[in-house]
């Protein structure tokens, strides 16, 4: 891996670009100022396409700087980590409700995307035009993902006494979902591509938001209410994560 180095602009602020570059790749650097953080923290967006650190209030330039060098080594190791990207195509194995899936391409015009077992082994089947197997996966897991996700919702809902505004399916890098003030939950996905379980923990982790829009004692004690394992399933979705980042379906 060759040394890390630190292109930031001469002067920036926290509004101008920085950058990272690491064993080969130039990664953006976001620096977002928050007004509840009370230290300096750093992570790497899902997928490892950018870093994010958050400051608090008056934290200097100078001190974001410093503070992004001595990570470095964190930072490289972290990079390192992040899995190789793998293109959605034909003979591709991807992740479906937490298993591994062989995407098989089916010579036949018509038809719809279908999970099943082939010769013992999970697959995608994706009949119509070679050229068009990542869209229609993609419109596929999409579709999946909000079915799933809205039996998740309404389940989390009816157990904690609260009702969403609406459902988004997202592609989202930052996070893995969100609950606005207008009570819209946003969820991206990817998530599909984890286990059932996992999944109604994300659910749970977003409906709870329409109790405490915080991550206070009480939040996590709502969460915990509807989804007892919620340690677990957080944990896998932390270690697995950049995996599902990696699928690529553009």
């Amino acid at each position: 891996m060759e040394p890390m180095r630190l292109f930031p602009k001469r002067t920036p602020s926290r509004r101008e670009a920085r950058e990272v570059v690491a064993d080969g790749a130039v990664l953006p650097v976001s620096v977002v100022e928050s007004a509840r953080a009370t230290r300096l923290t750093l992570r790497i967006v899902p997928g490892g396409k950018a870093l994010k650190v958050t400051i608090p209030p008056h934290v200097s330039d100078r001190q974001v700087d410093q503070f992004i060098d001595r990570n470095r080594n964190w930072i490289a190791t972290r990079i390192a980590r992040i899995p190789d990207p793998v293109d959605a195509d034909s003979g591709a194995l991807i992740p479906y409700l937490g298993r591994d899936h062989r995407i098989i391409h089916l010579d036949r015009l018509r038809g719809v995307v279908e999970a099943r077992e082939v010769a013992g082994e999970p697959a995608l089947l994706v009949p119509g035009d070679p050229s068009r197997v990542t869209g229609k996966l993609a419109a596929f897991l999409r579709a999946r993902a909000r079915e799933q996700l809205n039996l998740a919702v309404d389940g989390h809902c009816r157990s904690l006494g609260v009702r969403a505004r609406s459902i988004r399916i997202t592609d989202t890098t930052s996070r893995w979902g969100s609950c606005s003030t207008t009570r819209t939950l946003s969820f991206s996905w990817r998530i599909i591509m984890a286990p059932p379980e996992v999944l109604d923990y994300l659910a749970a982790h977003e409906v709870a938001h329409l109790r405490e829009m915080n991550h206070s004692q009480a939040f996590w004690d709502h969460v915990r209410a509807i989804c007892p394992d919620m340690d677990r399933h957080k944990s896998w979705l932390r270690r697995n994560g950049a995996r599902l980042h990696s699928i690529r379906l553009d």
